[in-house]
Order: C-alpha cells, then structure tokens, then sequence
C-alpha cells in the first residue's frame, strides 16, 4: 500500500507542474482561437528559449531574473519571425498545408539546434532548497515557477479584458469577419497575438530551465501533452486549457508514484481517448 505522504507529495507536485503546463496550453490556445491556425512547433520555440537561458546563466554569468527577461523577448521575436515567414504566407491555405508547415518547422527546429549543439543535456545550475511541510517535500523550483505562472496568466487575463488590443484580439477571436468589416485590421491583430504567445513561451522557457536540462528534442517530452492538454480543453478555450491542465498534470504525477512515470502518461493519453469520443469539443463544451 502506498504511503499516503507519497501520495500528498505527488498531487502537491503535480499542482505546481500544472502551473507551467498551462502556461505552455494558453500560449498555444491563445494564437489557435486568433489565427486559427495550430504551432505544432510551440514547445519547440520554447526549447529555443531555454538555450537561450543557459547559455545567459551558464556562459555569460547573467543573474536568472535578467536572463528569464531575455527569454521572454526572445520568445516575442520568435513568435513573430514565424508568423511573418511562415504563419501570414499560408493563412489561406488549405489546413493540411498550414499542418505542413508547422510541423516541418518543428523537425528544422530540432535539427539546427541538434546542429548547433549537438544533443548533449545542458542544466542551469542553480542551489534551490527543497522545502519540507509535514514531511512532504517541495521543490522550491516548482514552486517559484508554479506562482510566477499564475501570475503571468492572471497578467494575461487582464491584458485580454483591459486594453484595447486585448479586447481587440478577442474580438477577431470571436468573429474576423465583422472585426474586418468594422475598420480592424486582423493582420495587426494576428502579428500582436503571435508576439503574446512567444513572450509566454519565451516564460515558460525560463520557468522549465530551472526545473529540466535543455536539449534539441526537449519539444518532443512536452509537446505532445501540451497539444493534448488544448484539444481536451477545447482548441480556444482558455479556461478548459486551464482545468485541463491541472487534470493530465495530476494524473500523470499521481500515476507516476502510484505505478510508474511512463504508466502515468498511458493513463492521461487513455483518458485523452475516451473524452474525445465522449466530448470531442472539450470538456467545457456544452451538450446540445
């Protein structure tokens, strides 16, 4: 029988891992629901980031803060040179090109970075505590990240209902028909909101350095859950993203204690399955 402390300790861990990973699900939800188009590269722009700040921290001695700054700028102008070489060149393409596209940046993306530096594991060394609270362990580097993105996505939230971009982006989320109509130019729309969601990936970056080593194909470990955690949501529902990711966070971090790591992930790409025949819109979507 497994020690219930385990258990604390690992929904503990697994609520701070949702943190990030819906950080990763309302950046990517984000630039589905106002260009309606899928980044299948996302977390890979991401794992650009994160070389981005090791190569700060480690090489050129920046303090953490500073270089998680730069990850974030780094993550907006990522964001925007694919939309402006990549994204806008086949808005109207057919999906299939649009998937096409996306994906074939992902393999570029693995292979120049596994050309650059090569697949050795690179970590930011840093002296973080583990915390411990009625004997149940926390790792401090979690924790940092799990409050800096709720408030990143609480910032979010504030930028999308308080500003005029903001309710603009949601706008042509809503409707780009009638935003065009009314003198709004989505092409401006669509350039911001790629910039939004890079500086969150570029975050996100930071936030995961802390906690995993970088490498080429660190997109392929989180990826696929990040894809997973959006269309369980619902691909442009920012609050099912959000529920979403605290669920696949939870049972794959209780899943890994109760069995083992790689049975936690079966079981979340299992439940993955059944809802999707069960509500394939997401779990937030209403019966009609």
């Amino acid at each position: 029988m497994i020690d219930p402390i385990f258990l604390a300790e690992a929904a503990i861990n697994g609520l701070l891992l949702g943190g990030v990973l819906a950080l990763l699900a309302l950046g990517l939800n984000l630039i589905f629901g106002v260009i309606d188009i899928v980044w299948i590269a996302y977390v890979d722009l991401v794992m650009l980031a994160m070389y981005a700040v090791y190569f700060l921290v480690m090489v050129y001695g920046w303090p953490i803060w500073l270089a998680g700054l730069a990850a974030i700028g780094v993550g907006a102008l990522l964001g925007i040179g694919v939309h402006v070489l990549i994204i806008s060149p086949i808005l109207g393409s057919a999906p299939v090109n649009q998937l096409l596209a996306t994906g074939g940046l992902l393999f570029f993306l693995q292979s120049f970075a596994t050309f650059l530096w090569t697949t050795d594991h690179r970590s930011v060394r840093l002296a973080l505590p583990v915390l411990e609270v009625a004997g149940i362990f926390v790792s401090f580097a979690r924790l940092i990240a799990f409050v800096i993105a709720i408030l990143a996505m609480i910032g979010l939230y504030l930028f999308l209902t308080r500003t005029y971009i903001g309710t603009a982006i949601r706008a042509v989320a809503q409707d780009r028909e009638a935003m065009a109509l009314m003198g709004a130019d989505p092409r401006r729309v669509y350039l911001v909101t790629s910039a939004v969601g890079g500086a969150m990936a570029g975050l996100a970056a930071a936030l995961l350095s802390i906690q995993y080593s970088v490498h080429p194909y660190f997109g392929a470990a989180f990826g696929p859950i990040t894809f997973m955690i959006c269309v369980l949501g619902g691909l442009g529902n920012m609050v099912g993203a959000f529920v979403a990711s605290f669920i696949m966070s939870e049972i794959i971090s209780i899943g890994g204690v109760t069995w083992s790591t790689e049975m936690g992930y079966v079981i979340a790409f299992a439940l993955f399955i059944v809802m999707m025949f069960v509500r394939p819109g997401g779990i937030l979507t209403k019966r009609e």
